[in-house]
């Protein structure tokens, strides 16, 4: 026995020594070590400045009597960069990118170059560069530079359809101007929507984001560009573990059309769709609530020459399961113009197939097909889930201009105050939405613990509601 206990304490001595060593110490934690991986892609992250020419000297600067200097509209994103009454007269504003050729191309976002006189490109060794604005794309966020060098080093796009959730991701950026800074965390989730971007499913994870990361790379463990940083979901401004970032396959078509050609060209379905509810699922006679509801066909488009109609439910698109509504969009918008794909529907629980040729989805008319394939909808600091109001529904409702659908309410004080689905938000405490963008912008200035009023139509009849949306709403 003596000799039996000695033998299992040698071996619990042995087992003990060997968590203790960093190799096993690595392996039981799952821990990743980046340190070679930031070596090798950190010299390819840029960081960019952007600068908004205000009133020059000898010019009209100081205005009529008792007026600011410039009284002309300043851009959303320069005007985050600067409070209080003395705004300079050159707004500036930071970002960050990452070159993808070593001929000098650069990506970012489009948000951060947006309106900008001037864009200067800073290297990892701070030599700078004026940048050349080859091509921006709103609704993808993405914008490609070029600047005036060779042999640069650049990094390679990866594949984020292959991600998968709990996997590692890295960040490289300038968040508040500190020029390389590296982040790291997991996938939280793929497939997110975000109202103001339909045809991005975004890479969501708990890589730390803030002001300036904008435009950076989101790496794989093979130092592989899987995303961009765009966005983060935050109530004051900071990183609170939400972080979303535009997937490569995006990316790349994106930049291969603004290289080409400086735009972007994307399919249209001609379709506005909805959500399946549970109780629509068993009317409809599906087993589960799944699919893109088709609520309307424009007049000639691509959905109804190929027999599909109102009351369809999509569920497939070119061989793409289409889960939730948002689903659909993505998928239509990553093919051109006249690419032919098999639409596959549920019409009174039969199922159907149909083949689509695509139609143009033209610059202009972005913002108003983009509430007809079904936009918006995701939820808010409001608990209200809203689209946009296209042309055919606008008509069909014989509703006035401007304003945006609320197609679920999700808070018990706005359900409580009497906002209902179908209701068209008009105002918000007294400020005009005009569509998806000012309600946004609107919506993201709330705060927290005070009271909201919306004016609202409804069957041809105005009215208000106000309530306090809920803390957690707020974020």
């Amino acid at each position: 026995m003596l000799n039996l206990n000695r033998t299992f304490l040698a071996a619990l001595a042995l087992l003990l020594t060997a968590i203790a060593s960093p190799t096993v110490l690595a392996r039981v934690t799952g821990l990743p070590d980046f340190t070679d991986l930031v070596t090798e892609a950190a010299p390819a992250v840029v960081n960019i400045r952007v600068t908004q020419y205000g009133e020059r000297a000898g010019g009209d600067i100081t205005g009529p009597e008792g007026q600011p200097p410039f009284d002309g509209e300043i851009p959303e994103y320069f005007r985050r960069f600067f409070e209080g009454p003395n705004v300079p007269r050159d707004r500036q504003g930071a970002g960050s990118g990452f070159i993808i050729d070593s001929a000098g191309y650069v990506v970012t976002n489009a948000h951060v170059v947006d309106g900008a006189d001037q864009i200067v490109v800073r290297l990892a060794d701070r030599r700078e560069y004026v940048a050349e604005l080859v091509g921006s794309d709103e609704q993808s966020d993405i914008a490609l530079l070029k600047i005036d060098e060779i042999n640069l080093p650049a990094l390679e796009f990866g594949e984020s359809v292959n991600l998968e959730q709990g996997e590692w991701v890295m960040a490289i950026g300038s968040p508040f101007n500190f020029d390389q800074t590296v982040t790291a965390g997991i996938v939280s989730a793929t497939g997110r929507s975000n109202g103001a971007q339909q045809y991005v499913p975004f890479i969501q994870s708990d890589v730390a984001i803030n002001r300036g990361n904008s435009g950076g790379p989101l790496l794989d463990m093979d130092g592989k560009v899987v995303g961009v940083n765009s966005w983060i979901l935050t109530s004051g401004g900071g990183y609170i573990g939400l972080s979303f970032s535009i997937p490569a396959e995006v990316v790349m078509s994106t930049v291969s059309q603004l290289r080409e050609t400086g735009t972007v060209r994307r399919g249209l379905l001609g379709v506005a769709v909805g959500e399946v509810t549970r109780e629509l699922a068993e009317a409809m006679q599906l087993d589960r609530p799944t699919g893109a509801l088709v609520n309307d066909v424009s007049d000639g488009g691509a959905a109804e020459r190929a027999g599909i109609e109102p009351g369809d439910i999509i569920l497939s698109f070119d061989d793409q399961p289409v889960v939730t509504w948002n689903d659909l969009p993505p998928l239509v918008g990553a093919n051109p113009p006249g690419k032919r794909a098999e639409v596959v529907v549920s019409r009174n629980g039969e199922r159907r197939e149909f083949d689509v040729v695509l139609d143009a989805l033209e610059p202009e008319e972005e913002e108003q097909l983009a509430a007809e394939e079904g936009e918006g909808g995701s939820s808010n600091a409001l608990g209200l889930a809203v689209e946009g109001v296209g042309a055919d529904r606008r008509s069909q409702l014989e509703a006035p201009d401007g304003g945006v659908l609320v197609t679920r309410v999700e808070s018990d004080a706005a359900w409580r105050a009497g906002v209902r689905p179908g209701d068209i938000v008009l105002m918000i405490n007294n400020r005009p939405v005009e569509g998806l963008t000012e309600f946004g912008e609107i919506v993201g200035e709330l705060e927290s613990g005070k009271a909201v009023a919306l004016r609202v139509w409804r069957e041809g009849a105005t009215t208000f509601f106000a309530y306090t949306p809920a803390e957690d709403d707020l974020g």
